[in-house]
């Protein structure tokens, strides 16, 4: 074996920790912080999400998410409306789907560039070991 599970786990970890310090500079310019747009991005995805929803999608405490969405609703990024009983769900706003928008495109050429030294067939490769490693079911 020529990489040991505990040194592969450290160089994923170095490579997220590098990916969260350049979307944070990289979103700074749109107002947002890296937990601010990961919401925005999985409201995208999942619209009418719950705030324990949220909470699980982008890694937080629940107490954690409600805190941010709080802030994201005053600043009219996201609203509450209201759901099946007494849930309330979350949604994007104009403004938070073009901050979304502009964040993606951010988001994207960052981890594009992470990723250059990689051939497609590589990036694909990577991507079937972490599901693997996951247990997930690959995209598509």
């Amino acid at each position: 074996m020529r990489y040991r599970p505990s040194e592969v786990s450290l160089a994923v970890k170095r490579l997220q920790h590098r990916h969260h310090r350049a979307l944070s500079e990289g979103l700074a310019p749109l107002g947002l912080s890296l937990p601010q747009w990961d919401t925005l991005r999985h409201l995208h995805r999942e619209p009418d999400a719950s705030l324990h929803d949220l909470a699980v999608l982008t890694f937080q405490t629940d107490q954690s998410a409600g805190a941010l969405a709080t802030r994201m609703t005053d600043r009219g990024l996201i609203e509450r409306v209201p759901g099946p009983g007494r849930a309330v769900r979350h949604r994007l706003t104009e403004e938070g789907a073009r901050l979304r928008a502009e964040g993606q495109d951010i988001a994207d050429a960052i981890v594009e560039s992470s990723f250059r030294g990689l051939s497609p067939a590589q990036l694909d490769q990577l991507g079937e070991l972490l599901d693997a490693a996951l247990g997930a079911d690959p995209p598509g």
